[in-house]
Protein backbone atom coordinates (compact mmCIF):
# COMPACT_ATOMS: atom_id res chain seq x y z
CA UNK A 1 0.00 0.00 0.00
CA UNK A 2 3.07 2.29 0.89
CA UNK A 3 3.97 1.75 -2.45
CA UNK A 4 1.15 2.70 -4.60
CA UNK A 5 1.06 6.06 -2.46
CA UNK A 6 4.37 6.88 -3.12
CA UNK A 7 4.24 6.19 -6.78
CA UNK A 8 0.81 8.23 -7.10
CA UNK A 9 2.13 11.16 -4.68
CA UNK A 10 5.50 11.24 -7.49
CA UNK A 11 3.37 11.30 -10.00
CA UNK A 12 1.42 14.20 -8.47
CA UNK A 13 4.49 16.14 -7.98
CA UNK A 14 6.16 15.49 -11.19
CA UNK A 15 2.39 16.27 -12.90
CA UNK A 16 2.90 19.87 -11.06
CA UNK A 17 6.58 20.76 -12.09
CA UNK A 18 5.72 19.68 -15.89
CA UNK A 19 2.52 22.46 -15.33
CA UNK A 20 4.26 24.99 -13.88
CA UNK A 21 7.28 24.72 -17.00
CA UNK A 22 4.19 24.75 -19.22
CA UNK A 23 2.85 27.85 -17.84
CA UNK A 24 6.68 29.79 -17.59
CA UNK A 25 7.42 33.00 -19.37
CA UNK A 26 9.27 32.24 -22.62
CA UNK A 27 12.94 32.50 -22.81
CA UNK A 28 13.35 36.41 -24.85
CA UNK A 29 15.68 36.42 -27.29
CA UNK A 30 16.92 39.31 -29.80
CA UNK A 31 17.53 38.05 -33.62
CA UNK A 32 19.93 38.63 -35.24
CA UNK A 33 22.50 38.99 -32.19
CA UNK A 34 24.83 40.35 -34.76
CA UNK A 35 24.37 42.84 -37.26
CA UNK A 36 27.26 44.96 -39.41
CA UNK A 37 26.89 48.33 -40.95
CA UNK A 38 28.73 51.49 -42.24
CA UNK A 39 29.54 54.62 -39.77
CA UNK A 40 30.39 58.19 -41.19
CA UNK A 41 32.00 60.32 -38.70
CA UNK A 42 32.63 62.91 -40.55
CA UNK A 43 36.58 64.32 -40.02
CA UNK A 44 36.99 61.56 -37.68
CA UNK A 45 36.61 58.62 -40.63
CA UNK A 46 34.47 56.11 -42.09
CA UNK A 47 34.02 52.08 -41.65
CA UNK A 48 32.25 49.43 -40.65
CA UNK A 49 30.76 48.77 -37.58
CA UNK A 50 30.27 45.18 -35.61
CA UNK A 51 27.05 45.61 -32.96
CA UNK A 52 26.15 42.82 -30.62
CA UNK A 53 22.59 42.88 -28.80
CA UNK A 54 21.91 40.85 -25.85
CA UNK A 55 18.14 40.82 -24.76
CA UNK A 56 16.89 40.03 -20.61
CA UNK A 57 13.26 40.69 -20.70
CA UNK A 58 13.44 44.68 -21.21
CA UNK A 59 16.53 45.32 -20.59
CA UNK A 60 18.52 45.15 -23.74
CA UNK A 61 22.26 45.66 -24.22
CA UNK A 62 24.42 46.56 -27.33
CA UNK A 63 28.36 46.38 -27.81
CA UNK A 64 29.90 48.64 -30.87
CA UNK A 65 33.27 47.88 -32.18
CA UNK A 66 34.03 50.25 -35.63
CA UNK A 67 37.05 51.10 -38.01
CA UNK A 68 34.89 54.23 -38.46
CA UNK A 69 37.28 55.82 -35.54
CA UNK A 70 40.63 54.62 -34.31
CA UNK A 71 41.68 55.94 -31.32
CA UNK A 72 44.95 58.69 -32.06
CA UNK A 73 46.36 58.13 -28.47
CA UNK A 74 45.69 55.19 -25.39
CA UNK A 75 42.60 55.06 -24.07
CA UNK A 76 41.54 53.57 -20.34
CA UNK A 77 39.05 51.38 -19.73
CA UNK A 78 35.24 53.19 -19.25
CA UNK A 79 36.74 56.58 -20.30
CA UNK A 80 34.37 56.67 -23.38
CA UNK A 81 30.91 57.73 -22.81
CA UNK A 82 28.74 56.77 -25.90
CA UNK A 83 24.95 56.98 -26.87
CA UNK A 84 23.60 55.19 -29.67
CA UNK A 85 20.53 56.07 -31.21
CA UNK A 86 18.28 53.69 -33.51
CA UNK A 87 15.01 54.00 -35.63
CA UNK A 88 12.42 52.00 -33.37
CA UNK A 89 9.52 50.22 -35.01
CA UNK A 90 10.65 52.20 -38.20
CA UNK A 91 9.50 55.69 -36.68
CA UNK A 92 10.20 56.48 -33.20
CA UNK A 93 13.51 56.18 -31.71
CA UNK A 94 15.17 54.49 -29.04
CA UNK A 95 18.61 55.36 -27.15
CA UNK A 96 21.08 52.94 -25.82
CA UNK A 97 23.66 54.28 -23.68
CA UNK A 98 26.92 53.57 -21.57
CA UNK A 99 30.09 54.67 -20.41
CA UNK A 100 31.76 51.03 -20.81
CA UNK A 101 35.19 49.95 -22.75
CA UNK A 102 38.29 48.14 -22.79
CA UNK A 103 41.25 49.55 -23.07
CA UNK A 104 42.47 50.85 -26.20
CA UNK A 105 45.49 51.49 -27.32
CA UNK A 106 46.59 54.32 -29.87
CA UNK A 107 46.02 53.57 -33.51
CA UNK A 108 43.50 50.98 -32.77
CA UNK A 109 39.35 50.53 -33.62
CA UNK A 110 37.05 51.88 -30.59
CA UNK A 111 34.77 49.49 -28.91
CA UNK A 112 32.51 50.59 -26.41
CA UNK A 113 29.25 48.71 -24.71
CA UNK A 114 27.66 47.41 -23.08
CA UNK A 115 25.13 50.45 -23.87
CA UNK A 116 22.23 49.75 -21.73
CA UNK A 117 18.56 50.36 -23.17
CA UNK A 118 14.90 49.39 -22.85
CA UNK A 119 12.93 47.12 -25.34
CA UNK A 120 9.35 45.32 -25.47
CA UNK A 121 8.24 42.69 -27.03
CA UNK A 122 8.38 42.93 -30.95
CA UNK A 123 10.42 46.00 -31.01
CA UNK A 124 12.48 46.62 -34.45
CA UNK A 125 15.67 48.31 -33.86
CA UNK A 126 18.01 49.68 -36.31
CA UNK A 127 21.33 51.74 -35.47
CA UNK A 128 21.25 55.58 -37.09
CA UNK A 129 23.94 57.23 -35.26
CA UNK A 130 26.53 57.05 -32.90
CA UNK A 131 28.04 59.86 -30.82
CA UNK A 132 30.99 59.39 -28.49
CA UNK A 133 32.48 61.57 -26.17
CA UNK A 134 36.05 61.25 -25.22
CA UNK A 135 38.25 64.04 -22.70
CA UNK A 136 35.32 66.30 -23.27
CA UNK A 137 35.71 65.62 -27.23
CA UNK A 138 32.21 64.96 -29.01
CA UNK A 139 32.64 62.71 -32.32
CA UNK A 140 28.70 61.86 -33.86
CA UNK A 141 28.97 58.85 -36.45
CA UNK A 142 25.94 58.89 -38.90
CA UNK A 143 24.93 55.65 -40.41
CA UNK A 144 25.08 54.81 -44.06
CA UNK A 145 23.91 51.66 -44.66
CA UNK A 146 21.66 49.42 -43.74
CA UNK A 147 22.48 46.49 -40.79
CA UNK A 148 23.09 43.44 -42.42
CA UNK A 149 21.68 41.04 -42.09
CA UNK A 150 18.16 43.25 -40.63
CA UNK A 151 17.68 45.23 -37.36
CA UNK A 152 17.36 43.67 -34.52
CA UNK A 153 13.85 42.30 -33.35
CA UNK A 154 13.56 42.00 -29.46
Amino acid sequence: MKHRRLGTGTALLTAAALGSLALAPAATAVEPTTATMSFECSSFGSGTATLTATQDGTAATINLSTSAIKSPFPLSANSISSTLTLTKNGSGTATFTGSANPAIPAGATVSTGPLNGTVAAGDSLEAESLTIVVFGISVTCSATSPQAPGPFVF
